[in-house]
Order: structure tokens, then sequence, then C-alpha cells
């Protein structure tokens, strides 16, 4: 591959990566999990897509996951707490947590009641690998119509999956680890990853106010997820439920 072929592959896997990252971040975690907000039909429906084309998740798994993540914080019943089964394991082994954690059809039944399954996952959205091939199929066409081949597409694609993958994991890891604690929550803060994960970084504020659209709580702080948020009220495609901090447990 020549230089701009690889300058190609990272610049679309880093922005298809940061799409997957703030779709993940605002629909998956605010809305269906925490339902901080509330997003119209017209914006949720992409979010599905998104979802469906750059991860290949079930939202109602990923839910699950996540609330019985918040129900059982870094104890032995926490699907992937690094202060548990260790920090390599979550920070490499992340989706493989998620995934065994998804297998447990009675946990995502008992976390997941309120997202039944609809016509459009028994249609499409329930067969993961046949979104994440007809995703990987429209990247490597865009790059080959573009005019830097399809080896360039597949690199991206490949690219993209790592990235997501190791910042998810570093979530779930850094997260959990490194950082500040202005809370009183084992999760902590952390700036620079705040800012590739669209907000995510700031994961104390988030186990301290889990119902609050906007993890930046401090003077310093940025959360990008939330200024998408406020774009899309703007719109009106969003609805936040409520616009003061709800602090589950004191500074």
């Amino acid at each position: 591959m020549s230089g701009p072929q690889i300058l190609a592959a990272v610049s679309a896997a880093f922005v298809v990566t940061q799409i997957a990252i703030f779709t993940t971040t605002i629909f998956l975690h605010r809305g269906l999990t925490h339902r901080a907000l509330t997003m119209h039909p017209v914006a949720a429906f992409p979010c599905r897509c998104v979802i469906w084309l750059t991860t290949g998740m079930r939202p109602r798994e990923w839910v699950a996951v996540h609330r019985k993540h918040h129900a059982a914080t870094d104890t032995a019943d926490d699907p992937h707490s690094p202060l548990v089964v260790g920090f390599w394991r979550v920070q490499l082994g992340n989706v493989g947590l998620y995934k065994r954690a998804a297998r447990d059809d009675e946990m995502v039944r008992k976390y997941a009641r309120d997202i039944p399954v609809d016509r459009f996952d028994r249609l499409a959205f329930d067969y993961s690998l046949v979104g994440l091939g007809v995703g990987v199929t429209f990247l490597v066409t865009v790059m080959w119509a573009l005019g830097f081949g399809l080896l360039t597409g597949f690199v991206a694609a490949g690219l993209h999956a790592v990235l997501y993958v190791m910042l998810a994991g570093a979530i779930n890891a850094v997260g959990h680890r490194y950082g500040k604690q202005p809370y009183d929550t084992s999760a902590t803060n952390l700036k620079p990853l705040a800012l590739v994960t669209g907000g995510e970084g700031l994961h104390n504020n988030h186990h301290a106010a889990p119902t609050s659209a906007r993890f930046s709580l401090h003077r310093g702080e940025i959360d990008p997820g939330w200024w998408v948020v406020r774009v899309l009220v703007a719109l009106r495609l969003a609805h936040v439920r409520h616009d003061d901090v709800h602090l589950k447990r004191a500074a």
C-alpha cells in the first residue's frame, strides 16, 4: 500500500470508529440504557442501523449487560470488572466478556425487559454478522469508488474493528483503574480517554449520576457526546430527562 492509501485507511477507520462510538454513547448508553434522554424515531432508527453496520451488536443485549454492570459494579457479578477478572482481560477481552454475559437469556430478559424484539430485529438487526458484512462491503465500496482500492477498504475495516474494541475495552478497564475519583464510586475520570470516547472517559461522573445525559460535571471536563445531544435537542430530535444533575452518591 502507498502512503496515501495508508493515510486514507487510517482516516476512514478513525471516522467510522468515532461514528460508532458516538452512536453507542448517545443512543445505546445515555438513551436506551439509562433513559437519560429520549430520541425521536427519526433519529433513533438511523442509530439502530449504524450500530448494526459498525458493531453488529444487539441493543437489548448491550443494555442488559451494562445495566447489570451498574447493578453489581466491581463485584463478582459484574460482567466486566477489571478489579475482579484483571485489567488486561477486560482491556483485551472485553468483547468475549460481553458475549458471555449476553448468552444468559434470563439476564437479558431481566435487565432489558423494556426493549422487546420488534419486526426490524427479526428482519435484520438480530443478524449481527449480516450487519457487519453489509457495513464492511459498504466501506470497501466507498474506498474503491474514491480511487483508493479494495485493499484500502479492507484495511480500514480491520483498523476500525481494532480501534472500537480497544476503546470500548478502555472505558471498562482504564475507567475502573486509572484517573480521578471526585465521587465515591469505583469508576474513574480520565480526560484524555473522554476526548476519544465521546465523553465516556468521565466514568466516575457517570456512575455518580447515571441518569444524567451530561457526563461533564466539573470545570475543565469535556464531553463531546453532550455536544451532539444538545444539537439533537435543538433540532427537536431528542428530549433530555432532566437538566439538573441527580447524584447517586454524595461527593
